[in-house]
């Protein structure tokens, strides 16, 4: 692809800038004001001097991705109830072909993998999103981050090891999620507590985010039975204009409840075994704010 301007040499990496900046802040609002400071940077350097555009750029963003994790880290913000990445839609189409590397990219940017990372430290995140997610190799890392390709590759390890620990396995077969989404969304809504626990393993946990601006439940719920009995529950209050719609999110199959035109909440579902392990509602309308046209 040639490219005749400045512009045209930003939007043709876009996408993976911002794919970058979600995986290392798990907002889209500031994924989105990193990827703009990095195109207030590219349109003032001297490209003269830039000799692959894709490298200036990932380096640029990585860098502030890096800054504002660190500032976001530094207010210590209190957040109430559980916290969940911001649901981010991941229509890969045919952008990415090889099943492989969609397998790879899926589970770099799901909200189960999103939460591990928010406990590493910024330097190790950036790592672990450039080497895992996008295969960068550890000398070009290195040059991004202005470190020494061992210290790079002593934080991947670090990082690695911790994320390996901590993360669940679940399968990530999409015909599978969505069956199982699609029966776990009307079993929810008709009230069906005995369907429901046939689909929930039994030590299933349900992770709610409202940031207290919603509903939702301020602990994790543990047990098939808690779950169950708690989204029967909240299927008997109703929505108002309830409707919904499926779209890809974080890499995997996930339903849009809205209210009239306004998004509500966004369900998503991890899979093992034929069962379903964790249920992520998120709920907090300043999460939901980027569906509204999705």
């Amino acid at each position: 692809m040639t490219t005749d301007t400045p512009t045209d040499a930003f939007e043709e990496h876009r996408p993976v800038l911002m794919g970058v900046a979600y995986r290392m802040l798990g907002r889209v609002a500031d994924a989105e004001d990193v990827v703009q400071d990095a195109w207030l940077r590219w349109s003032a350097a001297d490209r003269t001097e830039v000799r692959e555009p894709r490298a200036y750029l990932m380096r640029v963003t990585t860098r502030l991705a890096i800054d504002r994790l660190r500032q976001v880290k530094a207010r210590g913000e209190a957040y109430v109830g559980p916290w969940l990445p911001e649901p981010y839609v991941t229509e890969f189409g045919d952008t990415v072909p090889d099943t492989a590397e969609r397998a790879v990219l899926a589970d770099s940017v799901s909200l189960a993998v999103l939460v591990v990372l928010e406990s590493l430290s910024p330097l190790e995140r950036a790592v672990f999103v450039l080497r895992e997610a996008f295969g960068y190799p550890y000398a070009d890392i290195a040059a991004m981050l202005d470190r020494g390709e061992p210290a790079v590759r002593q934080l991947a390890g670090r990082a690695r090891k911790h994320v390996d620990e901590r993360r669940p396995r679940y399968e990530v077969d999409p015909a599978q999620r969505r069956d199982l989404t699609e029966r776990f969304l009307a079993a929810a809504a008709e009230g069906d507590l005995a369907g429901l626990m046939k689909m929930l393993a039994p030590d299933v946990r349900l992770i709610g985010d409202s940031g207290g601006k919603s509903k939702a439940p301020l602990r994790i719920l543990e047990t098939a039975d808690n779950v169950g009995r708690f989204l029967v529950a909240v299927a008997g209050k109703g929505i108002p204009e309830m409707s919904f719609r499926f779209l890809e999110l974080n890499g995997g199959p996930a339903v849009l409840i809205l209210s009239g035109d306004t998004p509500d909440s966004v369900f998503q579902v991890d899979v093992s075994a034929g069962r379903i392990r964790s249920v992520y509602i998120v709920r907090n309308p300043d999460k939901l704010r980027s569906l509204a046209s999705a």
